[in-house]
């Protein structure tokens, strides 16, 4: 309820003094700012993808250009990274302009909400100086964008475990506890119901025979992780309850079946790549729901500062920003770098086919750990509270 108040306190400091439409027409409003950005940013991954996949027909005017020797350069995996340094340094640069923005209508402030002409010559402009840098450069950037990438992953870890704990928190609370036991007990069980379904469809699935132990690995170490989530949450110094670890299954099954699908068509165990190894309505639908769920996951994300201030502000002033926007700009610097890596499959020199993404064993192997790292985050989280707390009872004076 608390959360729920601060978001009204929020958006009242937003509209307090003007009217939805003054306040969008005079580029003042942060919350239609956040869409823009958005929008910004998939425009850039639709580029990334057309340069990848569509842009051969561009080769005659990119061999004008000296550093693409031959248009080769500018093209396929490392045109697409490309793109991602122009939207890379377009969000850097929002960052270092509005990191420490605190209060509305300053004038950070309405450069964050405003001024939307000059952010897109901006745009454009910082779109194209890649495509007139060296190939070495851009191959430098590349590997940055690795290190990039795995920042965005831990951010957005860090994010979904953070909501998690604090929706079990508020549904365990003295508050709520009564009101929403039926509906933790009903939605636990369900999350549990699918983990298990989840998890049996992918021994059907990606484990034909006994001699795919990578894959029978990667499941059955799955399964395993939930049960210690689950055994851990329920330990009567933890008491967290069933509904946290639900949703953390959920969330490592998930990730699990994203990184058995990443393994490159042709495997033996992977009977679903070598079905999509033709480009079909299925394969399309596919892509581009995994294009939007990045760019949705981004967004969320970068909106999620709050989870990240080791000081909790219990009571913000009404012209205090509705979201931090230098941590909102660095999500989506980052997430440029990780878009970047999911069109290559974490390879510089891989070529994918088209109308996919995230594919090769790189990705599958970035995935598995992005689980490994999540559930250790999860535990951590959970058991934390309770080695300080001891080690503060052994360090008091007696």
């Amino acid at each position: 309820m608390e959360s729920g108040g601060s978001y009204g306190n929020e958006r009242r400091a937003v509209f307090k003094d003007d009217s939805w439409f003054s306040q969008f027409r005079n580029g003042s409003n942060p919350w239609m700012a956040r869409y823009v950005y958005a929008l910004i940013f998939l425009v850039a991954n639709l580029l990334a993808w057309v340069v990848r996949d569509y842009s051969s027909g561009a080769l005659p005017e990119m061999e004008k250009l000296r550093n693409c020797k031959g248009g080769h350069e500018c093209l396929g995996a490392e045109g697409v990274l490309r793109v991602s340094l122009g939207c890379f340094m377009f969000f850097i640069i929002m960052f270092l302009s509005t990191a420490g923005t605190s209060k509305l209508y300053a004038s950070r402030d309405l450069w964050h909400s405003g001024w939307w002409s000059a952010k897109i010559i901006m745009w454009i402009t910082l779109t194209v100086i890649p495509f007139l840098m060296p190939s070495s450069f851009i191959q430098l950037y590349g590997e940055v964008a690795h290190f990039g990438a795995g920042v965005f992953l831990l951010i957005q870890l860090i994010s979904v475990i953070s909501f998690i704990t604090w929706l079990n928190d508020c549904c365990l609370s003295e508050k709520n506890a009564e009101r929403c036991h039926i509906h933790v007990m009903l939605t636990a069980t369900t999350a549990y119901v699918i983990c298990i379904v989840g998890i049996i469809m992918m021994y059907i699935w990606y484990t034909p025979d006994p001699s795919c132990l990578l894959n029978i690995f990667f499941i059955t170490w799955t399964l395993v992780l939930l049960q210690l989530m689950t055994s851990i949450s329920l330990h009567p110094k933890v008491n967290a309850g069933f509904l946290a670890p639900g949703l953390m299954g959920l969330y490592v099954v998930f990730i699990c079946w994203c990184a058995i699908r990443s393994e490159p068509a042709g495997e033996s165990c992977n009977r679903k790549a070598e079905a999509s190894n033709r480009t079909d309505w299925l394969t399309i639908i596919s892509f581009v729901v995994a294009l939007l769920a990045m760019v949705i996951a981004t967004f969320s994300t970068g909106i999620d500062s709050k989870c990240f201030q080791l000081r909790k502000d219990e009571s913000p002033a009404e012209d205090d920003v509705p979201y931090g926007y230098g941590f909102f700009h660095f999500v989506f610097a980052t997430g440029a770098m990780y878009f970047a890596m999911l069109l290559i499959g974490w390879n510089t020199h891989h070529t994918i086919k088209k109308w996919t993404i995230d594919v090769g064993w790189t990705s599958t192997w970035v995935r598995i750990v992005n689980e490994w790292l999540a559930v250790c985050v999860y535990l951590w989280m959970l058991v934390a509270p309770i080695f300080l707390k001891s080690r503060q009872v052994d360090e008091s004076p007696v």
